[in-house]
């Protein structure tokens, strides 16, 4: 069973996730309320009781998960329990909605879980699985007229706080010597930021398709997440697992896992397939669809488990540089108040269910 609208989120709980989660506020009960992690009935695909549900955090974003939700994969694959999939703005609402127990499996950006896996919010999960690395699916856009990163000096520009795109904002920033400070940042999330770009109230915006795939039709591009990834700023948007429900479901996430590497594998095999899904998800046509996919990189299971990226079971592999890299960067631009140690980020890495799962 597919549960398209998924968790009802009060507006404030929903729009301001880091700043509740940092607080500590009482938020939490409330979403925790939905919370239903008994034993189902009947065993899973792997034959062993598996969770009554699995609520599932989703984005609007061209890659894999899009598919295995609109396919049905996993509700097949997991006959005995009852799916629900949530759909979320950004990153810092899925940290929120994880500290809250609200959801199991979210999708998160790695600013957003570099973050998350730090103080103060010190979020008890876990990254299984790379849902893509960002490429020219993020970018810096603006109105004509401004040419350069550094035209941007009094102007306003939007983008969701907390998000890969805000991280990659302020990098965008540093490396044209522009201070924060010298221009108005807004803190907007995509559907918001569509609707301030069309009224005139916004000068620029770093945001991800389809948003941004919008605001190219009328703005230039400037800088795109790409261009930043070669100078050792890579994004990527990253699957996180409660620490609790990985432990008493481990063959769930192993049913997951699987189910995502055969999106991957579908784009790679039948990319029309592929960007049919996407398209419906979306509401895009399959031209649109296919045409945001190509701008993201995905990577199948064995992919994952190279040294580049989670690694295998003693050995982690660089993901775990690339969100402590990002930590740091977070805390010199003072969003952060420090850095957790290189092995807080290693331990992080799921690299046994992503074994367990090849």
């Amino acid at each position: 069973m597919k549960i398209e609208k998924g968790i009802p989120v009060s507006p404030a709980i929903h729009r301001r996730g880091l700043l509740l989660g940092a607080l500590g506020l009482a938020a939490a009960p409330l979403l925790a309320a939905c919370a239903d992690d008994e034993p189902a009935a009947a065993p899973g695909a792997s034959g062993a009781a598996g969770p009554k549900q699995l609520r599932i955090g989703y984005q609007l974003i061209p890659n894999g998960d899009l598919i295995v939700k609109d396919q049905g994969w996993l509700e097949a694959a997991l006959p005995g329990t009852k799916v629900v999939w949530s759909k979320f703005d950004s990153g810092g609402d899925v940290n929120t909605a994880i500290i809250a127990g609200a959801i199991d499996i979210g999708l998160a950006g790695s600013s957003p879980v570099a973050r998350g896996l730090a103080a103060p919010l010190n979020i008890p999960y876990a990254v299984p699985w790379i849902f893509d690395v960002i490429g020219d699916n993020e970018a810096l856009v603006v109105k004509p007229g401004i040419d350069s990163v550094a035209a941007l000096a009094g102007k306003k520009v939007a983008t969701p706080f907390a998000s890969t795109s805000h991280y990659s904002l302020l990098a965008a920033l540093a490396a044209a010597g522009v201070p924060e400070s010298g221009l108005k940042i807004i803190d907007l999330e995509p559907p918001e930021i569509q609707a301030a770009w069309q009224r005139g109230d916004i000068d620029g915006a770093y945001v991800w398709t389809p948003v941004l795939a919008e605001l190219r039709k009328q703005g230039k591009v400037l800088v795109t997440s790409r261009d930043l990834a070669g100078q050792g700023k890579l994004t990527a948007d990253l699957a996180v697992v409660r620490k609790d429900f990985l432990a008493q479901y481990p063959a769930a996430v192993k049913t997951w896992l699987r189910q995502q590497d055969r999106a991957v594998k579908l784009t790679r095999s039948d990319k029309a397939a592929a960007a049919a899904s996407i398209g419906k998800q979306l509401n895009l046509s399959p031209d649109e669809a296919a045409a945001q996919l190509a701008e993201l990189v995905l990577l199948d299971l064995s992919e994952q488990a190279g040294a580049d990226y989670l690694g295998k079971p003693g050995a982690p592999g660089k993901l775990a540089e690339n969100l402590h890299s990002a930590a740091e960067f977070l805390t010199a631009q003072k969003k952060l108040t420090g850095a957790p140690d290189l092995a807080v980020y290693q331990s992080a890495l799921a690299v046994q269910a992503l074994a367990d799962a090849a």
